[in-house]
C-alpha cells in the first residue's frame, strides 16, 4: 500500500537523510523544484507565463527554485512573496538570493488581475505541508483570484491553507470552491492530500521523489504509518468444501416496513461469498421478508433468549445487527445478546445508536466487533472525539478523521470504521487505513440509501468467511467503491449486490502483483 505521511514524518526522513550525509537541505530543495518544473513541463510545454508565489519557509524556498528552473527553460517568470526573506531558513534564503540574482521579487499584495489569466500557470509555494496555523483571507484569496480569472493553479506539497495532517481548512473567512489543476508532492502522499476538504481540493496528485526512499522505508519498519487501500486485502477466491466450509451469517433485521435494510445486508453477505446467509426477524414478520427472498434463509427471532438459543450453533459465524433493527428494548436485547456470544459482529446503524444511548453495551464491545459509522453516528458514540474534530481554534496540525478513528478503536477495542469519501477504518493495535473515493475512483452514486447496509453485509459475509476484521473492512469499502464505479449514474442499494459478480470475475483476471 501507498504510505500517508503526516508533515512530522516528512520531516523526519528529510531530517535522517541530512544527518546520514545521503543529501543537504539545499540539495533537497533543488531535487524539489527541478521534479516541479520537470512535471510542469511536461504538463504545459516548455514555455509560458508562471506567476509563483512563494512563502517565507522551505516550500517558498522550493518555488524560488522553480522560478529560477522555469525562467531557464524559457518560461516568462513572475516571482511575487510574502515577507521580505528575514528569518528565513538558511536553505530558503539561499533559494531566494539565487532567483534574486536573475529575477526580481515583487509584494504578494502587487499581484494584479492583468497578470492571471487563462494562458497562466499560477504557482502556490506559500505554506505547503508545514502550516500550523489558519493562514489570513489574503492568501487564499489570491489563489481564488487566480482560479477566477481562469489561471492554472499548482500545489507545491499541498494547497496553502489546508493542513497536511487533516486535510481540514485552515484559512481566515472561507477557501477554494473548487480543486487544484494539479498538487505536486515529494516522496509520499500526506494525509492531508485524502482527508476532509484536501482530498477534495487537491486536484491530481503527483508524487515526485527526491531521493529518500530508503529513509521512508527505514520509517516504515520502525513505525505504523498511514496507508492508502488500494484494492482487496484478501484473497476472495472460494477453496473446496460445503456450504460451511464458507461461513454462515446472521442477519438481525426488525420490524414490520423495516425489514428492507436487513435484506440489502444479507443479499450483500450472500454475494460476497459466506456459504449462508440467515435473516432473522420477528415472528409476525416472516411472510413480509420470505416474499421477497429465496436464497436467504430465514428464522424467526422473538428476543434476546432466542437468539442465545440460535448462538449455541457454533456453525454461525459472523452477525450483522443494525439495519432496520430498531431502537426499542427488543433490539437492545438483541445487541447485549450478540455481543455476549463474543462472535465476529458487524454494528451499524440502529445498533450504534443504542450503544451510544447504553453505556453498558459499549462496555461489552470486542475485538471482534466491526463498528460502522457515519460522521452522525460517530459524533453519537464519541462525543469528544467528535468535538475535537470541530476545534479550529488549537495551534498546529488540526485533529483529523485518521487521529479520530484510531482513537475510537483504542477506545472501544474494536475496529471502527468512519465512513465517507475519505474512509478510515482502524484497529484497537493503532493500525488504521484510508480509502479514498476521490478523483478517478470517486463515486458520488454511493450517496443513496441503503449503501451503507449493503457495505455492512459486505463486511458481515467476509467475517463469516473468517477474515480478519480489519481486512474485512478495507477489501468490503473497496469493492462497494468498485461496485458503484461499474453500475455508474442512476445507481440505487439494490444494484450493489448486483455489479459484485462483475467486479469480482474482473479482479480474477488481473494478473498477480498487479496494481488496483
Amino acid at each position: 500500500m501507498t504510505e500517508l505521511l503526516t508533515s512530522a514524518q516528512m520531516r523526519a526522513i528529510e531530517a535522517a537523510a541530512i544527518e546520514s550525509g545521503a543529501a543537504s537541505g539545499m540539495a533537497l530543495m533543488e531535487r524539489a523544484g527541478r521534479g516541479v518544473a520537470d512535471a510542469v513541463s511536461a504538463r504545459w510545454g516548455q514555455g509560458g507565463t508562471a506567476v509563483v508565489l512563494c512563502g517565507p519557509g522551505n516550500n517558498g524556498g522550493d518555488g524560488f527554485v522553480l522560478a529560477r528552473l522555469l525562467r531557464e527553460r524559457g518560461w516568462r517568470v513572475r516571482v511575487h512573496a510574502l515577507g521580505d526573506g528575514a528569518g528565513a531558513a538558511p536553505e530558503a534564503a539561499q533559494a531566494r538570493a539565487r532567483w534574486a540574482e536573475v529575477g526580481s521579487i515583487a509584494p504578494l499584495a502587487a499581484v494584479e488581475d492583468g497578470f492571471l489569466g487563462p494562458q497562466v500557470l499560477v504557482v502556490d509555494a506559500l505554506f505547503g505541508t508545514g502550516l500550523q496555523r489558519p493562514v489570513a483571507a489574503a492568501v487564499w484569496q489570491m489563489l481564488a483570484r487566480a482560479q477566477a480569472r481562469g489561471a492554472a493553479l499548482v500545489a507545491v506539497d499541498i494547497l496553502s491553507g489546508i493542513c497536511a495532517d487533516s486535510g481540514r481548512v485552515r484559512a481566515e473567512g472561507g477557501y477554494l470552491d473548487r480543486p487544484a489543476d494539479m498538487t505536486l508532492t515529494f516522496e509520499s502522499l500526506k494525509l492531508g492530500h485524502v482527508l476532509d476538504a484536501g482530498g477534495c481540493l487537491a486536484g491530481p496528485v503527483q508524487v515526485l521523489p527526491i531521493g529518500i526512499r530508503e529513509e521512508l522505508a527505514a520509517l516504515s519498519q520502525s513505525s505504523t504509518l498511514a496507508r492508502l487501500v488500494e484494492g482487496p486485502a484478501l484473497d476472495l477466491a472460494k477453496g473446496p468444501g460445503n456450504k460451511f466450509t464458507h461461513g454462515h451469517l446472521l442477519v438481525l433485521s426488525g420490524g414490520e416496513g423495516q425489514g428492507g435494510a436487513a435484506r440489502l445486508a444479507a443479499r450483500a453477505g450472500l454475494r460476497i461469498g459466506a456459504g449462508l446467509v440467515t435473516l432473522a426477524c420477528p415472528p409476525g414478520v416472516l411472510s413480509e421478508n420470505a416474499a421477497r427472498l429465496d436464497a436467504v434463509m430465514l428464522r424467526p427471532l422473538k428476543d434476546g433468549a432466542v437468539l442465545a438459543a440460535m448462538l449455541e450453533d457454533p456453525r454461525i459465524t459472523a452477525l450483522c445487527l443494525g439495519p432496520g433493527m430498531g431502537l426499542d428494548a427488543r433490539a437492545s436485547g438483541l445487541v447485549a445478546t450478540a455481543l455476549e456470544s463474543r462472535r465476529a459482529l458487524v454494528l451499524d446503524a440502529d445498533a450504534l445508536t443504542l450503544i451510544a444511548r447504553e453505556p453498558a453495551l459499549m462496555a461489552l464491545l470486542h475485538r471482534g466487533c466491526v463498528l460502522t459509522p457515519h460522521g452522525g453516528e460517530f459524533a453519537r458514540l464519541f462525543p469528544r472525539l467528535e468535538g475535537r474534530l470541530r476545534d479550529v481554534t488549537t495551534p498546529g496540525p488540526a485533529f483529523s478523521r485518521y487521529d479520530a478513528a484510531r482513537a475510537a478503536a483504542a477506545q472501544t477495542g474494536a475496529t471502527v470504521l468512519l465512513k465517507g469519501a475519505d474512509t478510515v477504518i482502524a484497529a484497537p493495535t493503532g493500525r488504521a487505513v484510508v480509502h479514498a473515493a476521490l478523483g478517478p475512483r470517486a463515486a458520488p452514486w454511493l450517496a443513496t440509501a441503503g449503501a451503507g447496509d449493503v457495505l455492512a453485509g459486505l463486511i458481515a459475509g467476509l467475517l463469516a468467511r473468517g477474515a480478519d476484521p480489519v481486512a474485512a473492512a478495507e477489501t468490503a469499502v473497496w469493492l462497494h467503491t468498485e461496485c458503484a464505479r461499474a453500475f455508474g449514474p442512476g445507481l440505487i442499494a439494490e444494484d450493489l449486490p448486483e455489479a459484485l459478480p462483475g467486479v469480482l470475475r474482473a479482479l480474477q483476471k488481473t494478473p498477480a502483483g498487479a496494481g488496483a
